[in-house]
């Protein structure tokens, strides 16, 4: 077999980066999961141990939500207990040794935290001491019980847990001492929890009749899901729930429309652990359509699918100029649905497209940020939407179906301005595509077109009238049986290698879901979001389109550093209920939200997907994040769109739509000629870039004199441009 590698500044080939084989497919294992830096790598019999339960975790949702239904909070309370479980025994609270440093450092956590283990097992304990009581025939545990052997152990056990997590420092392959007292935490929590909610005590949270036990295990389970999301997901999301959760108890003091009567410390932990809170949902998509598309996801995984994908995608466009950039369009739209996280998807897809990007004449800033506007339309692109479309499903009560049909127009339209401005910028530099003899050959790709069986069959079963969950189960099994006619067969090994994989990559997403229920909940107790929308009505009686600015403003900032889902879950809760009071549309107002907490990924200064792309192009992070901002522009403008123009959104007849969308594309294509500076085969000045904004505006509106005045103004672009190029062509 001869193989040639690429490097990635675009010189010489080494032995990193790129594989080309005798058959030329140069995707191989691009949707890997990555290994995060602080993540364990066991061995040996922990490491079985760990396959076995992340196992179990997936089947257990699989057969729950197909064959055996459990009651919801009790379901949704399992879920969020499985992941925290999971994410403390995988990923560590601090850095691993290095070499020089040898095994341990700082061996006193462990000894601190063997002790944390008594009061740990025995707030474990306690649960199961109250189940008996209950089942016994009491109406309710003693409130000295609960506080003093169950709620302040609880507490105790699991703030020296988290602590010792920040400061034990041990090699990658050993398990953690802290980690496991905060694993009997969450088992202590769960276990409280299950045996409380299935009595009637249930319908007291809220009240001062409320078990005093509830409060503290909605304490130290807050707690441990911000720990955890601290170490998944980054510092952002922990600080802006921080924030909202010191607002519950400092709210009462401040002025203006902020204030609020207050809330005390038990009456409101009674609560944020319920279907107001942590238990809502954002927990409730989790445990249901998210888990369920993972595990599809990992199937797809383990069958290969997403090789396939992205050698489809170099096959069809590779040959084109700056063929690796329109690739990365394609590849990252069809792995970034699947995925449900726009900086994931750069990680994936763009250690294979960024170096050839480079390759071809693409500078480092923009081979990245390509990839980084790419993978983020991933999150937009129909029928699976990463995930935020089923959070939005869940909370606006509108069908799924209607949300994945309203998306497509949006969808074409991110993609084409991405496109059309790896193309100006492609004939701009001079670029070329990639030889014949360096892509996989089409032909033979073609044959394996059954691949994308799965994703037809759970388009076609959607459209059909079969449920999320079921068009899910069913996309999820034919991915098993068509990899059997392929090269990759799925057997049993590989089949609970797929649920393996689902497991470690749900972590991140459910942890930080419940941690947005919290300031979900926050939103909803206190009810701040309710007074925002007064505020938002206020700004819209002197300017609807500024009152559509101050909430794109807001949705970006909400989402910066924040994952897509937990994002828009925190957006929609703010922003969303203004937009409605104004008269949009539920669906309109939905989306507009959608959209921007979607792109904050690739909005400056704190844009994750950016980030991830710089960290893979060797760029400067900012002068990616402009970059990627620049070709995303079209995002930002679309969404007002929205509002002015329903067709958009398959909100009108169809004669209607289908103008709406040629003019939209013509739209994007003239935005995309002014931002980028190349019109009519040539660099266009200042005023032309004006006059081709100007028009795109127009044109993208939908109205049909904005329309003709869009195509006027573009006229006019044209003749000053050709008149400064005698001799040109149209573009």
């Amino acid at each position: 077999m001869t193989k040639e590698h690429f490097p990635a500044d675009g010189g010489q080939p080494s032995a990193e980066n790129l594989t080309i084989n005798e058959d030329h497919l140069l995707a191989h294992d691009v949707d890997e999961e990555p290994v995060e830096a602080n993540r364990r790598m066991f061995t040996g019999l922990l490491l079985k141990f760990v396959i076995m339960l992340a196992i179990a975790y997936s089947v257990f949702h699989l057969y729950t939500l197909n064959v055996a239904p459990m009651e919801t909070w009790s379901f949704r309370i399992v879920h969020v207990a499985g992941a925290l479980v999971l994410g403390f025994i995988l990923f560590a609270g601090a850095r691993f040794v290095s070499s020089e440093e040898g095994e341990t450092r700082h061996k006193w956590t462990s000894w601190i935290s063997a002790v944390a283990l008594i009061p740990a097992f025995y707030a474990l304990y306690q649960t199961y001491a109250f189940d008996l009581l209950l089942k016994a025939g009491a109406f309710r545990v003693p409130v000295e019980l609960e506080t003093w052997h169950f709620g302040w152990p609880l507490l105790a056990a699991t703030g020296i847990g988290i602590v010792m997590s920040w400061f034990h420092q041990r090699d990658r392959a050993r398990f953690s001492m802290p980690d496991l007292v905060l694993v009997v935490c969450s088992i202590a929590v769960a276990s409280y929890l299950l045996v409380v909610f299935n009595t009637t005590m249930r319908m007291t949270t809220g009240t001062a009749f409320a078990p005093v036990g509830i409060s503290f295990a909605a304490v130290a389970g807050t707690a441990m899901i911000m720990e955890l999301t601290r170490r998944v997901a980054g510092m952002a999301l922990v600080v802006i729930g921080l924030v909202f959760l010191a607002y519950v108890f400092v709210g009462p003091y401040l002025p203006g429309f902020l204030g609020y009567p207050g809330l005390s410390v038990q009456r409101f932990f009674s609560q944020v652990y319920t279907d107001a809170g942590i238990l809502g949902p954002t927990t409730a998509v989790s445990s249901t359509y998210i888990i369920l598309f993972i595990i599809f996801a990992a199937f797809l995984q383990a069958s290969k699918v997403g090789d396939y994908f992205v050698n489809f995608a170099f096959a069809a466009a590779g040959r084109s100029r700056g063929g690796p950039a329109k690739v990365a369009i394609f590849a990252s739209g069809l792995m970034g649905m699947i995925n449900g996280t726009s900086a994931g998807n750069v990680v994936s897809t763009g250690s294979l497209t960024i170096p050839l990007m480079k390759r071809v004449g693409y500078s480092k800033e923009s081979a990245g940020a390509v990839e980084a506007a790419a993978s983020t339309g991933g999150q937009i692109m129909p029928p699976i939407m990463g995930a935020g479309a089923f959070i939005m499903a869940e909370i606006t009560g509108i069908p799924y179906t209607d949300i994945a049909i309203a998306a497509i127009i949006p969808a074409i339209l991110y993609f084409a301005s991405v496109f059309f401005m790896v193309d100006f910028e492609a004939k701009k530099l001079g670029m070329r595509g990639m030889r014949s003899d360096e892509l996989p050959d089409l032909k033979v790709l073609v044959r394996q077109v059954y691949l994308f069986a799965p994703i037809i069959i759970l388009i076609v079963a959607l459209f059909q009238g079969y449920s999320v969950i079921r068009a899910g189960t069913l996309a999820t099994v034919s991915a098993a049986v068509v990899s059997w006619i392929s090269p990759n067969k799925m057997g049993i090994r590989a089949i609970l290698r797929a649920f393996e994989i689902a497991a470690y990559m749900s972590i991140q997403i459910i942890v930080v879901c419940a941690a947005a229920g919290i300031i979900v909940g926050v939103i909803s107790l206190t009810g701040v979001g309710a007074r925002f929308s007064v505020l938002l009505l206020d700004v819209a009686a002197h300017s609807n389109l500024l009152a559509l600015v101050f909430a794109m403003f807001i949705s970006i900032l909400l989402g910066m550093g924040m994952p897509t889902t937990a994002a828009y879950a925190v957006a929609a809760s703010v922003v969303a209920p203004g937009l409605v009071q104004l008269g949009i549309e539920p669906l309109t107002a939905h989306f507009f939200v959608f959209y921007f907490a979607v792109v904050s990924a690739i909005t400056p200064p704190v844009a994750l997907a950016s980030y991830a792309a710089a960290g893979i192009s060797g760029a400067n992070a900012m002068s990616t994040s402009v970059a990627s901002f620049r070709i995303g522009i079209a995002a930002f403008i679309v969404p007002f769109m929205f509002f002015y123009n329903g067709a958009l959104l398959m909100n009108a007849e169809w004669l209607e739509i289908a103008r709406a969308l040629i003019t939209a594309i013509f739209g994007v294509y003239l935005l995309s000629a002014g931002v980028l500076g190349w019109f009519a085969k040539s660099a266009a000045p200042v005023l032309v870039r004006l006059l081709l904004v100007a028009a795109a505006l127009l044109t993208i509106e939908g109205g049909m004199w904005t329309d003709f005045a869009g195509i006027g103004l573009a006229v006019v672009a044209f003749l000053i441009q050709r008149k400064q190029a005698p001799g040109l062509a149209a573009a």
